[in-house]
């Protein structure tokens, strides 16, 4: 389950916005909704292009934000300072017909959070800085760069269904695409003709693709990889035929499309995966066995030297295994990582001189080290002070990472030498704030993403070679109305219902105080893997600072459980929700009045979203609640109905002595408990957070005869996207929570 309440950061915006003259207007939901959005735009799935020459990434059409072209700008040495340019653009290609998307191609946008149309992903094809691959409206395109200028065609490919994830060979002369779920090839050359790889792939059954369980929340979005020389491709076969089919019922304004979904709910059979290698010139396949205990496949990929490796998980999740399969011989681990609760999983693999760079929390907080491929040893390398995020590239010099600071709320970049040595900082480091970054193919430049509180998210590229060079690149400033509602946060320490450990916390006092004391609105998320106290930008900065000027203050919490922080903290949801993030945030909300003069503490409100959603719900369904009202917004109900990598990773499988686990965190079993105004909200084609599981509560909540507010949204799914649909939802919030913590406004 992927958050969707990331939040905020420090106390400066860009100098493009300073620089433009400062107008006096009202912050309004419908400004907050509208385009364009008030943090400007920043460049989507930028890359650098093989050679160096370009930065790639999609940026929204200035006729409609809702649909994606595909932009470039120069950035080699000899183009330095070129101005971005438009390669291509849907329109240009579909020749006025309407874009069109299967309901497999739907779900894999929605499993990467992706809502607008166009060219939503596309890949650098060669390594000559010349050609760019991406799908369209079930078909493949490719555009040539060329002196007199970017020319896109579509491959000559058979009719019938849409042509999936294609990707080139590192060469750049063929490629691989999924259709019908079957893995074809394609040479690139003039009048060339695809080959069908595999020919097996149906209903049920398929190749090359991620299932659902891998894309939604083990973050892996592909299904085949090609060899470092092309010959061949390692490719991982689904069967669902085992998996439960859940029907959805898309409830449109206008219509009712039932739809069938294998839907993996906890305890139910997954879908089977086993991993080949495919000769991509005959077709002739070696399957890579697995021990039965291999439930998950996480990640997979191959060396340098040809040979296949996976990365695979045991159904409980607390064990994670590296095993490389060279030809002729038998499986070999080379690394196995254990946690009595769970083991997180990572991209950290990456081949160096040295060894191969891994990550491991084995020591109490996530940190680097280098495991010998031959014999599995391992030699630490970092020992920062807070968790490594993740490693971003190696050569063979250094590494470069990302780690959390000031516990957890800022995040930076830094090198070390692999042959060990003095940890740096990289070149813009400052406290209260938040970097990231991703790199070439050879580790030399980055692409690096910085926001601060009140400052959004703006990309640059920098070089590695100890110059403190940046080309900053292609994005839209944000409105100058972020000066006038950016207000820096009380950054608060509040104590866990433990009574010992720390809890994040951001205070935004209120700015329209009527009287001498104010309602409250709580944000938390709660969940695991997710934090949202941080010095990052966040789009709910522009909500936050809408209900200050409405008179209410605003407090944003992580309850253990959160990421960034030691382990001990992350594993506090082991076999447990709705437990110890309640305790925390019940015992920050009593705290609160204490530290924090002119709170009302019996005018306090929750809002929440997907995990946050089970949260806000759990918080009013409670004898105990000190909350006056609360929204949920797509919430999980019961787990029973939840995905089984998500659920089981946290709860355990619900017949194998853990059905009290479940049955503590089943929300309409509380449902007599319901004292408060409680306001629902859901999408009807919701894929992950089925809204099977708000009309289960409904049900409860009327058994039990309680009243209680309902919104749903015909045919949107968990993200409720669109401007219109996220206009109305703000609407009926502020409503409610109009009603329910202003009395007498």
């Amino acid at each position: 389950m992927k958050t969707l309440l990331s939040l905020l950061a420090c106390a400066c915006v860009t100098s493009a916005a300073a620089a433009q003259p400062s107008q006096a207007q009202p912050l309004t939901l419908e400004r907050i909704t509208a385009d364009p959005p008030l943090a400007g735009r920043l460049p989507r799935q930028a890359e650098v292009s093989p050679g160096g020459k370009w930065v790639s990434f999609l940026r929204p059409s200035q006729a409609d934000s809702e649909v994606l072209e595909l932009w470039a700008q120069p950035v080699g040495a000899e183009v330095q300072g070129g101005e971005p340019r438009k390669l291509v653009a849907a329109a240009d290609l579909l020749g006025g017909a309407a874009q069109q998307l299967s309901e497999a191609e739907k779900m894999a946008l929605e499993r990467q959070r992706i809502s607008q149309r166009g060219i939503t992903g596309y890949q650098w094809c060669g390594r000559d800085d010349s050609t760019l691959l991406f799908p369209l409206s079930g078909d493949l395109y490719l555009v040539r760069l060329t002196a007199t200028g970017p020319q896109a065609r579509k491959l000559a490919l058979p009719t019938g269904a849409p042509k999936q994830d294609p990707r080139c060979t590192a060469d750049g002369r063929r490629l691989a695409y999924v259709q019908g779920g079957n893995l074809f090839v394609l040479p690139l050359d003039e009048g060339a003709s695809p080959r069908r790889l595999t020919a097996d792939g149906g209903a049920t059954l398929g190749w090359g693709l991620a299932e659902f369980i891998a894309a939604e929340e083990l973050s892996r979005q592909r299904g085949y990889w090609w060899s470092p020389d092309g010959k061949s491709l390692l490719a991982l076969r689904v069967d669902e035929a085992g998996v439960t089919v859940k029907t959805r019922a898309q409830i449109f304004a206008d219509r009712t499309a039932m739809t069938q979904q294998r839907y993996p709910a906890a305890g139910e059979a997954n879908a089977k995966v086993t991993a080949f290698v495919i000769d991509a010139a005959t077709g002739q396949r070696r399957e890579l066995p697995l021990p039965a205990s291999a439930e998950y496949i996480a990640r997979a990929g191959w060396f340098a030297d040809g040979t296949p490796w996976l990365q695979w998980f045991t159904r409980d999740q607390t064990r994670l295994t590296l095993t490389e399969f060279k030809a002729g011989a038998a499986p070999r681990d080379i690394t196995v990582e254990t946690d009595p609760a769970w083991v997180e999983v990572h991209d950290d693999l990456i081949e160096t001189p040295r060894g191969l760079l891994w990550s491991s929390e084995a020591s109490g907080r996530r940190q680097l080290l280098l495991l010998d491929r031959a014999s599995g040893a391992r030699t630490p390398l970092t020992q920062m002070a807070e968790p490594v995020a993740h490693a971003v590239c190696a050569d063979a010099r250094q590494v470069v990472f990302a780690a959390a600071g000031d516990r957890g709320k800022a995040q930076e970049l830094y090198s070390l030498p692999l042959a060990g040595g003095k940890v740096q900082a990289l070149p813009g480091a400052a406290s209260r704030q938040w970097r990231d970054a991703k790199a070439d193919r050879a580790c030399t430049r980055l692409l690096v993403t910085r926001s601060a509180w009140g400052m959004p998210p703006r990309l640059e590229l920098r070089a590695l070679d100890g110059s403190d060079r940046a080309i900053p690149l292609a994005g839209d400033p944000p409105d100058p109305l972020l000066r006038q509602i950016a207000s820096l946060p009380l950054a608060l320490e509040l104590t866990a219902a433990d009574g010992r450990t720390p809890l994040n916390a951001f205070f935004f006092a209120a700015q329209d105080r009527r009287e001498g004391r104010h309602p409250v609105i709580v944000m938390a998320y709660g969940g695991p893997g997710a934090a949202t106290v941080s010095w990052a930008w966040g789009r709910d900065l522009p909500l936050i600072a809408y209900w200050q000027m409405r008179g209410y203050g605003v407090l944003t919490l992580d309850t253990r459980g959160m990421e960034h922080r030691d382990r001990d903290f992350t594993r506090a949801h082991f076999h447990a929700f709705g437990k110890v993030e309640v305790a925390d945030l019940f015992a920050a909300v009593r705290e609160l009045p204490n530290r924090v003069p002119g709170v009302d503490p019996a005018r306090i409100g929750f809002f929440g979203w997907s995990y946050g959603g089970f949260l806000g719900a759990r918080a009013v369904l409670d004898a105990d609640t000190p909350f006056a009202a609360s929204v949920a917004v797509a919430p999980v109900t019961d787990w029973t109905l939840y995905d089984t990598a998500y659920t089981e990773r946290y709860l355990g499988q619900p017949e194998g002595g853990k059905a009290e686990t479940y049955a503590s965190a089943n929300l309409p079993a509380r449902a007599a408990l319901l004292s408060r105004p409680l306001l629902l909200m859901h999408g009807t084609a919701d894929d992950n957070v089925l809204f099977e599981h708000t009309l289960r509560l409904v049900e409860a909540l009327q058994a039990a005869g309680k009243t209680f507010d309902l919104q749903i949204y015909p045919g949107k799914a968990h993200g409720i996207a669109g401007r219109a649909s996220r206009l109305h939802l703000y609407r009926t919030m502020d409503a409610f929570f109009e009603r329910h913590l202003q009395p007498g406004r």
